[in-house]
């Protein structure tokens, strides 16, 4: 079995470490990790059991790693590496830090061995969505290795690089739309007479609910959508609302927004 070394221990780490650890894909003790904030590394290791060192990383802490899973903000990925090229060049290295090129993280590990990957938070409840892209050096048991860890918290698959960044636009970011999405929902309940908690249940029930109806049926969401607008109907009146105010088009917008400063942090030095 590898052994799985994390640096950065915040929210992504945190589910990505609990979910290879809630579903045995590793036992705890085959993981450690890293962070340079104490309560950050307290807090992971509540959450996963996995032990987590704080301060400053040292070479030695690398040592029995097979595998590196950087889990920085990429503002301080350079940062967090320096001094640590002549250990982590031996190293399978997969990054989840967005925007972060294969040849940027080779500028700053030496290792040629390297999966990108672009995860989102719903991994913490084992439902997320992750897609990675890898050098052609990476082994096949390596790439097994990677996609053995998404799959333990949620859908993986592996795709050119040059679409990450929209991947980072679309499913990356994604959760956030789809939050404020339940919150309006959740709001026209409350507006017409609902109470918030019943309310709040049902807008999250429901888009629950959706999202399984299209990846379940494999049907379009617009035949979808037409299934449930009857003529003159409750829903067709609503719908006619969404297109007046043009959600669709917010929601490209934030798609791309998102996909752009992806790309910018990509260009960090």
């Amino acid at each position: 079995m590898s052994r799985i070394f994390f640096i950065g221990a915040g929210k992504m780490a945190t589910a990505i470490a609990g979910g290879l650890v809630r579903t045995r894909t590793f036992a705890p003790e085959e993981l450690d990790a890293f962070d340079i904030d104490s309560a950050a590394a307290s807090k992971f290791t509540a959450a996963t059991k996995v032990r987590c060192a704080s301060g400053e990383l040292q070479d030695v802490m690398l040592e029995s790693a097979d595998a590196v899973l950087l889990a920085v903000k990429p503002q301080y990925l350079a940062e967090a590496l320096n001094g640590l090229k002549s250990i982590l060049q031996t190293k399978f290295i997969i990054s989840i830090a967005a925007g972060i090129s294969l040849e940027k993280l080779y500028d700053l590990t030496d290792s040629a061995r390297i999966v990108r990957v672009m995860p989102n938070t719903p991994a913490l409840v084992g439902a997320g969505a992750a897609v990675g892209a890898l050098t052609a050096e990476v082994t096949p048991e390596e790439r097994a290795l990677a996609e053995k860890i998404f799959s333990s918290v949620g859908s993986f698959s592996f795709m050119d690089e040059k679409h990450l960044d929209a991947v980072t636009g679309l499913s990356g970011s994604g959760p956030a739309f789809v939050f404020e999405f339940i919150q309006a929902l959740a709001d026209g309940g409350v507006s017409e007479g609902l109470p918030r908690d019943l309310s709040l249940k049902l807008a999250a029930q429901t888009v629950l609910g959706s999202a399984k109806m299209v990846l379940d049926t494999h049907t379009h969401p617009g035949i979808l959508c037409d299934s449930v607008c009857s003529p003159a109907g409750t829903t067709i009146r609503g719908m006619e609302e969404l297109k007046r105010h043009a959600m669709a088009s917010a929601v490209i917008s934030a798609v791309r927004a998102a996909a752009a400063r992806s790309r910018k942090l990509g260009e960090i030095k």
